[in-house]
């Protein structure tokens, strides 16, 4: 492969920093490094600066914050996207925006290439490049990971030497974490037994359940056509709503996971989970959406959401057939508009009042009390209609009908 210019997703760790020097010197081209800033704690400075010194042309940094809440973690949370049942795609919505940026700023520089550290086990590296080629398939995708014969740790460690790149003196954990604003994860090391416990010690973003606060907080959330739009009656843009919901979840226990889940490579993975925003935020949704939604509507979006999850995970973000889904389930929640009222306690984050002009639910209609709006005596042919089938069956088995019943004998 030739190429003139190259654009890396880099980090500013080992691993990226040990690319961005190999690509220099495998290519023999200019490398520009790109970091993206989707909440994650960093020291952009530090990572500009050795960006620049471990031989990059040019060190751009992306803040892409409100971005990745409004048009990443909104829409996902619109359609209650769930992976395998619990897991809320914090690193699956991440990466298609990350690639996003990249490729903008490829086409920017006029780069004829990408690269990603991404390692050929994992399921990032199908994200990234199925989004590379969903926005410009004319970029070439250089995945180091997949090509070179650094493929251990210790070799890593030697070409950094040798190349005076910086390795960190901290000690080293005995996991691998990814943060964002939506979650944080962990992965690898000890956690690759899922026998074993996680250390509370590495949790950062909630509080044990046993630490939390004795007393329950109660709060708020109103929502605007699927979407939150203010926390205890104060209107907030998306961006500042969600670092709050952050520290309320994550202050109270909320949004911890152990779980092993299934990679689109093929493997199990073990990975451990803090979402405390994101699961307080679709607790909050499904509430809302049990008073404002029609119940064939709500089945059929319901049938769709694990398609709509899994094209998420497996990289499918960029994709006609994602880009329909969320069309159908934008639609459902045209109605998805009023206030959740929830109380967060020792992990626990539990509904206890939601409201709504769109509301469905009629108390003339369900109350046990007499009304004047129902007719009970209806409900005799409706049951008798709906037992006709079953009755049916009965008499088969049964032998009742002698036409059938030697059938049975």
């Amino acid at each position: 492969m030739t190429v003139k210019k190259i654009v890396l997703a880099y980090s500013g760790g080992l691993d990226t920093s040990v690319i961005l020097k190999w690509l220099a010197e495998e290519y023999k081209c200019s490398v520009i490094a790109y970091s993206a800033d989707i909440g994650q704690k960093e020291d952009w400075d530090a990572i500009r600066k050795k960006g620049l010194a471990t031989g990059a042309d040019k060190v751009i940094i992306s803040n892409l914050q409100k971005e990745f809440v409004e048009d990443y973690i909104f829409p996902a949370f619109r359609a209650n996207a769930i992976y395998e049942g619990s897991y809320l795609l914090g690193t699956s919505l991440a990466r298609p925006l990350i690639a996003k940026e990249q490729i903008r700023i490829a086409q920017k520089e006029g780069a004829d290439a990408v690269s990603h550290g991404s390692t050929g086990k994992g399921n990032d590296q199908v994200r990234f490049e199925l989004a590379y080629i969903g926005i410009d398939p004319s970029l070439d995708i250089i995945a180091p990971w997949r090509t070179w014969d650094l493929n251990s740790r210790q070799k890593l460690v030697e070409f950094a030497k040798k190349h005076d790149i910086p390795i960190p003196v901290t000690k080293e954990k005995p996991y691998s974490s990814d943060e964002n604003l939506l979650h944080i994860s962990f992965e690898g090391g000890i956690l690759e037994d899922p026998w074993t416990e996680p250390d509370e010690a590495m949790y950062q973003l909630t509080v044990s359940p046993e630490n939390a606060p004795d007393k329950p907080t109660y709060l708020e959330i109103e929502f605007k056509n699927g979407d939150p739009v203010s926390l205890n009656g104060e209107k907030m843009a998306p961006l500042p709503l969600f670092l709050r919901l952050n520290e309320l979840a994550g202050a109270n226990a909320i949004g911890r996971l152990d779980l092993v889940e299934n990679r689109f490579v093929g493997m199990k993975s073990r990975g451990v989970y803090e979402t405390p925003g994101g699961t307080l935020l679709r607790e909050a949704h499904l509430a809302l959406e049990t008073i404002t939604m029609d119940r064939e509507v709500l089945r059929i979006r319901d049938s769709l959401i694990q398609r709509y999850a899994e094209l998420i995970y497996n990289g499918f973000w960029f994709s006609p057939e994602r880009e329909l889904l969320q069309k159908t389930m934008d639609e459902c929640q045209k109605t998805v508009s009023g206030v959740v009222r929830m109380k967060l306690y020792k992990g626990n984050c539990i509904t206890v009042g939601r409201k709504s002009n769109h509301s469905l639910y009629q108390e003339n209609f369900a109350t046990f009390e007499e009304d004047d709006v129902y007719d009970q005596s209806d409900a005799t042919g409706f049951i008798r209609l709906n037992g006709l089938r079953l009755k049916i069956n009965a008499l088969q088995k049964s032998g009742q009908d002698g036409r059938i019943a030697s059938y049975y004998d």
